[in-house]
């Protein structure tokens, strides 16, 4: 009877085993909601998160949301989670929204952004001033198409995703036109096939991710941002517009419901734990968009091979 009661035993711990842990105590058991973007970088970082937080017993649900739009729903506590805000587009968004005291920087994620015109070596040959931004207002013509002829075509990132392209076109007094990609996808589809062709091509690349790696290009050098380029028209270039400067280059950071501390202190110490570097993350972004993996075995094999490095994050 003893051996019975032992072998059942056994068995009831090998079932738990294979159970996920119960939240702790103090967390809601209410579904914490992630915000989901337009771009493969983004959805790698919150499919990781929820993952992990999945793994300390939580409730997770992901929410389709605008970038720069999402920060209404953190105010408010309609969204919860949003795992990435970059310095180069998000940093006033974010600032203004901490401001409320309605929406908390849970710092940055180890990662550092770029965002910026590019243009591939061979175009350099066509326009040899480059990269200073000024030779663009010399050979704009050398990356026109016949719809944009004479003036050059600029293929900027979704319109949802800020930046102020548009903007920066007018202060510099660039000939070029400003066309927006529909997706991240269709972004760097159009650099794919400019590439193969040697096709004249300029448009907006970012780091971390696949392309600057593999392919051979550089970033436009435009005039060195400062905070008063975007917010003081004086400052500058062009002493009646703003934005006549590049973007800013810095962090990417996490950002939460000011709430979330108290109603889910295990996801609140997760969130501040989780970090990446640009090749980590480049690596990822590259095997789901170039190699054809599926989003979810990218983030389970990492999730196989990092096990040590989360459980921390979790206080496991």
């Amino acid at each position: 009877m003893l051996k019975l009661r032992s072998t059942a035993a056994l068995a009831a711990l090998a079932f738990a085993s294979l159970l996920p842990p119960p939240a702790l105590a103090d967390d809601s058991k209410d579904p914490i909601k992630l915000t989901l973007h337009d771009w493969t970088g983004q959805l790698v970082s919150a499919h990781i998160m929820g993952e992990v937080l999945k793994k300390a017993g939580l409730n997770i649900e992901y929410v389709q949301a605008d970038y720069l739009a999402q920060f209404a729903g953190l105010k408010t506590g309609d969204v919860h989670v949003a795992m990435e805000i970059w310095a180069t587009t998000g940093k006033d968004a974010l600032e203004e929204a901490v401001g409320t005291k309605q929406v908390e920087n849970l710092g940055e994620t180890g990662m550092l952004a770029v965002e910026e015109w590019w243009y591939p070596l061979y175009m350099k040959e066509k326009c040899p001033g480059l990269p200073d931004w000024q030779a663009l207002k010399k050979c704009a013509e050398q990356f026109s198409i016949p719809e944009t002829a004479p003036k050059g075509r600029y293929v900027g990132a979704p319109a949802t995703w800020g930046g102020f392209d548009d903007e920066r076109v007018q202060a510099l007094d660039l000939p070029f036109e400003v066309v927006h990609a529909g997706t991240d996808a269709a972004l760097f589809a159009e650099l794919e096939s400019a590439y193969q062709r040697q096709a004249p091509v300029i448009l907006w690349v970012y780091a971390p991710h696949w392309a600057p790696i593999k392919y051979k290009g550089e970033w436009v050098e435009f005039p060195k941002y400062e905070p008063a380029c975007y917010s003081d028209p004086s400052w500058g270039i062009n002493k009646e517009k703003a934005y006549d400067c590049g973007k800013p280059r810095g962090p990417i950071w996490k950002a939460a419901w000011s709430g979330l501390k108290d109603k889910w202190p295990t996801a609140h110490k997760a969130i501040k734990g989780f970090e990446f570097t640009n090749d980590e993350m480049g690596k990822m972004v590259g095997e789901i968009d170039l190699d054809g993996k599926k989003l979810d075995d990218v983030v389970a094999a990492w999730m196989k091979d990092n096990e040590p490095r989360w459980k921390k994050w979790i206080g496991g």
